[in-house]
């Protein structure tokens, strides 16, 4: 069975996105290198450093879990996630006009266990990837995440949307760090202790 990992890129003080949630300084590792890696959306190609694309390159999860305001803010990534993987949106209420048999989107109305028990179902021995704060927050408080892999950018926003603020359930003690230092970022991957 693969790994429920939490990963996204972050500025050195902690916030995945700006306070309207912009993301492209915390992206512009995406386009920081020679080495062109292409994704399951060919309308999604990003330009890396040799050291980034030995991460990004070990293939899409399994699955993907992800909140409503995300799917929303992304409009569904015009119909198909940029990596491929079937994506799991944990939300209240599924959105009009969903689900829709040629989109790999399964709604989930009963929270973020269900969501990992189905995305895990689903990807087998492949991981499931956490694309959110809120989901993260939430599986991490449920002591469903395997793995913390953050995509450390150099650049202080000052304010934003932070990773990790506001944990209910603290601390979470984490293993060492594999560490992979790259121009524009440094890959963390942390084992979560339990």
């Amino acid at each position: 069975m693969g790994s429920v990992v939490a990963n996204m890129s972050m500025s050195l003080d902690g916030f995945v996105a700006g306070p309207n949630d912009e993301v492209d300084h915390v992206f512009a590792w995406y386009n920081a290198g020679p080495v062109r890696v292409e994704t399951e959306n060919p309308d999604f190609t990003v330009n890396l450093t040799p050291e980034s694309a030995e991460v990004f390159r070990p293939g899409a999860p399994g699955a993907l879990i992800t909140g409503r305001r995300l799917f929303d803010l992304t409009n569904a990534w015009g119909g198909k996630h940029p990596m491929g993987a079937h994506v799991f949106v944990v939300t209240h209420r599924v959105p009009d006009g969903w689900p829709r048999e040629d989109a790999p989107f399964t709604f989930v109305t009963d929270g973020v266990a269900s969501a990992v028990r189905q995305a895990k179902d689903l990807a087998g021995d492949r991981d499931v990837a956490l694309a959110t704060p809120t989901i993260t927050q939430q599986c991490l408080e449920l002591d469903l995440v395997d793995v913390i892999a953050v995509d450390l950018v150099p650049v202080l926003l000052g304010e934003g949307i932070p990773f990790f603020a506001g944990l209910g359930k603290a601390p979470i003690t984490l293993g060492t760090p594999t560490i992979i230092e790259a121009e524009g970022v440094t890959h963390l991957r942390y084992a979560v202790r339990r």
